[in-house]
């Protein structure tokens, strides 16, 4: 029996209604999802067949991608829509000669900052009109969310043209207070480099960059900040110390000179994120690291004190916080055990004197 799109539409209504933020289906298996940060098999009968999988992907989408075969997929990514339903972002991908879909499952209304439990510092960050930002951390940890509720804010407060470049458009957002264009990869043009390119020439206020992936991407994204534009993009990075590094290492070595330059003339603010388990009912919960350029994480992007001291910096300057001082609140506030506190902090030493002086 071919697999339908009602088929499909019933399993995505059960993720939902379960409040899975991922659907797992593989070839040879019956399908998953992950609840509150764990995986649980759903009871089914139904053990997906390479068939099924072929029907799902051409039922999103994804085929058309590449030639209508599925024998020809290592990977594609997309974006699928079930009208006042819900917004899936997938992943189609083979893996020891099979093959299997993940869909992540968007929330159809935006969150703004608050509700998302995000430090008041965002309001600050969005206030900025020319620079670079940064939001970080690895996939899944929720950088495509904060980006949306960042966006919204601005939406809502300021008058300005936002062009977004993000593969796939995930969040998509109505016209508020700005005139947005959201571009695709893929679909609405070739590529990050391109479209950053394009973006320069329709007279944006705001670039979201869903993703800085080299130096040429990040360098031209530079030169738009440095020509009075904002910039919001996304690196896969864990925290601020290793963003500024991984930003300086992009570039050869006899350009990062040149580079630490325009970094600490650009760079206006890190956002690094993880996804912790929490107590609370949604069952995850947000850590955030904070840097606010000043001209102390100006010196150490230039390179006259070691990039170490950012952590010192953070620590001590208004509006900023590192992971481990963000943990300890969430564990204060009741959001977090210590058991998951202590499994993410950097100093498990540290964190247990603090408590005690505390």
């Amino acid at each position: 029996m071919p697999f339908k799109k009602e088929h499909l539409a019933s399993l995505i209504q059960v993720a939902i209604d379960n409040k899975a933020s991922d659907i797992h289906i593989r070839e040879g298996e019956a399908p998953a999802l992950r609840i509150k940060g764990e995986l649980y098999p759903v009871k089914s009968n139904r053990q997906f067949t390479y068939k099924d999988i072929e029907d799902i992907s051409r039922i999103v989408g994804a085929l058309k991608k590449i030639d209508d075969n599925l024998t020809s997929i290592n990977e594609v990514d997309g974006a699928y829509e079930i009208e006042n339903v819900s917004r899936l972002r997938y992943n189609v991908f083979r893996f020891a000669d099979r093959y299997g879909i993940i869909f992540r499952i968007i929330n159809m209304n935006i969150p703004t900052i608050a509700e998302l439990n995000l430090s008041s510092t965002l309001y600050q960050i969005c206030e900025n009109k020319r620079g670079l930002i940064l939001v970080t951390g690895a996939t899944g940890s929720g950088k495509t969310t904060t980006l949306a509720a960042m966006i919204n804010h601005i939406n809502e407060n300021k008058q300005a043209h936002i062009v977004t470049i993000e593969d796939p458009i995930e969040f998509l957002h109505p016209q508020k207070k700005c005139r947005i264009s959201q571009r695709e990869i893929g679909k609405d043009t070739p590529d990050f480099m391109s479209a950053l390119r394009s973006a320069l020439r329709q007279d944006p206020d705001i670039i979201l960059i869903g993703e800085l992936r080299d130096a040429e991407t990040i360098s031209t994204a530079l030169k738009a900040s440095e020509t009075g534009h904002l910039v919001i993009g996304t690196v896969h990075t864990k925290n601020v110390i290793s963003t500024v590094g991984r930003l300086i290492s992009m570039f050869p070595q006899e350009e990062q000179e040149e580079a630490r330059k325009r970094i600490s003339e650009s760079l206006q603010a890190v956002i690094c994120q993880r996804i912790l388990k929490s107590n609370s009912k949604q069952g995850v919960v947000v850590a955030q690291e904070i840097c606010i350029t000043s001209p102390g994480v100006r010196e150490c992007i230039l390179g006259e004190e070691p990039l170490a001291r950012l952590n010192n910096i953070m620590a001590k300057s208004h509006g900023c916080q590192t992971f481990d001082g963000h943990i300890m609140k969430l564990y204060q506030d009741g959001l977090i055990s210590k058991e998951v506190a202590l499994e993410t902090v950097s100093s498990q030493s540290d964190f247990l004197q603090k408590l005690i002086v505390e």
